[in-house]
């Protein structure tokens, strides 16, 4: 789907929701690599995450020749297994109740989410230059919608037989509202190294400067507005704003949408901080590696702790003079006019839907905070092989002051997991900001590694809200001689 498009509807949404007119199409970031990441075998792919944990590893080289993680979900529609794989041809053939079900009878002022993540990782490399210091190189391409902070009884009144003359002469209130996305390209350049390493207690830091290259963005949000439907096609705001700004490069929008793809445009820079440290006593079984493995001894710990902050820095882009801040007051207007008519391009709509209401001055530019989070990551060593891994993840950006932001979101995630040399399986468990609680799985066989954060409690839900995958292949330095006696964890 073309991002002009998503951000239309994105958008779109937000201007319903308070002037009164479409649907709500649902579209944060996800943690990544289903628990894999927080492995002490992850490599290149525990990089992201914390660039600490590229320091004293087991590896000498690890190299990523590609990977996909992704992400998607809301708070308000649930959908059937037959839809998600058997997809309608448009969604005007959806039925409520039938191919989608909503979140109608929650509280009114409950608030509803949507989000949206792809990460993929394109060739990127990790290098240990001696036992204490590493470099990597990584290079991600990303993208990232988030939509929420919309009421129940506002949603209700768009999702549920709209204009539904029962609801005609009650007041609504939408204090806020907003959507965004954002797609862009990162190069990151990572050095890790040992600080302090006693025998007990091992420190290690690191620091990845990003330089980041901005494809397409977008953002609206609506502020303190009110509206009231007087009849099927009448409707008066009686106060509110919205904010709204796209990337001038959406009114010049090719197909395919990969055609869009520029690696050096709408240049910004991003930083990623780490520290692990790791307590060490006497561990069976991580123990007794064969002598040509590089820096046997790398992962010696009882338990490992590591805090990080990522995704600090923005883009900025310029501005489309058509997308307009707007203030919403107005009366006796019809709210099929603000939705995007068929066959009409984006500078025909936004000529259009200003007419309706009064422009604001702003700026001509605008700049799309990365998701910035604070990681904070504990890794306990059961016996060599059985590790318990918890990870919560807290989003620092929200949107709420600046709306042309991309966000993180904040959960927690606790993995048990089974870590050999050339085979790991873990079982990620994890609870989000929303309340919505979700079980996978995951592998690591050699190169491969493949999982879900949400197959598990998919499987034995009847309607979804919610789904994600991971997939990646790696060219890892593999030996499988003999091993030494009492090494377990050697032995997979």
């Amino acid at each position: 789907m073309p991002f002009r498009v998503m951000l239309s509807r994105a958008a779109g949404f937000l201007c319903i929701i308070t002037i009164s007119l479409l649907q709500p199409h649902k579209v944060q970031a996800q943690l990544s690599f289903g628990g894999y990441a927080g492995s002490h075998y992850a490599g290149i792919h525990g990089v992201p995450s914390n660039p600490a944990s590229a320091a004293a590893t087991h590896y000498k080289w690890d190299v990523n020749i590609g990977g996909l993680d992704a992400s998607v979900g809301n708070t308000y529609a649930r959908f059937p297994r037959s839809i998600i794989l058997h997809p309608p041809d448009s969604t005007g053939a959806m039925k409520r109740n039938v191919n989608y079900f909503l979140d109608s009878a929650a509280n009114p002022g409950k608030k509803q989410f949507g989000w949206g993540n792809m990460d993929v990782m394109m060739p990127s490399v990790l290098y240990s230059i001696d036992e204490n210091q590493s470099v990597a190189f990584t290079w991600r391409i990303r993208a990232m919608g988030n939509v929420g902070n919309v009421k129940t009884d506002v949603a209700n009144f768009f999702g549920l037989d709209f204009p539904n003359k029962q609801l005609i002469g009650q007041n609504y209130d939408m204090e806020l509202a907003n959507g965004s996305f954002h797609w862009w390209n990162e190069f990151g350049f990572t050095y890790a190294s040992v600080i302090k390493d006693d025998g007990e207690h091992r420190l290690k830091g690191g620091v990845t400067l990003k330089l980041l290259s901005g494809i397409a963005a977008g953002y609206a949000q609506v502020e303190g507005a009110s509206f009231v439907m007087n009849a099927a096609h009448s409707a008066d705001i009686t106060r509110g704003t919205m904010k709204m700004g796209y990337s001038q490069g959406l009114n010049d929008w090719e197909k395919p949408t990969l055609s869009n793809y520029k690696m050096f445009g709408n240049l910004g820079f991003g930083m990623d901080l780490g520290i692990v440290y790791e307590w060490r006593d006497e561990v069976d079984g991580l123990q007794g590696y064969d002598d040509d493995q590089w820096n046997p001894e790398a992962d010696d710990y009882r338990m490992r702790l590591g805090v990080s902050i990522t995704d600090l820095g923005g883009i900025t882009y310029k501005k489309n003079p058509n997308s307009k801040d707007l203030d919403l007051r107005t009366t006796g207007i019809d709210p099929s006019n603000i939705g995007i008519k068929k066959g009409e391009g984006w500078q025909q709509y936004y000529r259009r839907i200003s007419q309706y209401f009064t422009p604001i001055a702003s700026k001509d530019k605008f700049t799309m905070n990365t998701p910035a989070a604070l990681n904070v990551m504990l890794d306990y060593n059961v016996d060599g092989r059985i590790f318990v891994n918890a990870k919560g993840v807290m989003a620092l950006t929200s949107g709420k002051s600046d709306p042309s932001k991309t966000y993180a979101m904040t959960q927690l995630q606790v993995t048990p997991r089974i870590d050999g040399q050339h085979f790991g399986a873990y079982l990620p468990l994890e609870i989000n900001a929303h309340g919505q609680f979700d079980a996978g799985v995951g592998f690591r066989a050699g190169p491969l590694v493949i999982g879900s954060s949400t197959m598990l409690s998919n499987l034995f839900q009847k309607n979804k809200n919610r789904m994600d995958g991971f997939i990646a292949l790696r060219i890892v330095p593999i030996r499988f001689g003999q091993t030494k006696l009492g090494c377990p964890a050697a032995q997979f």
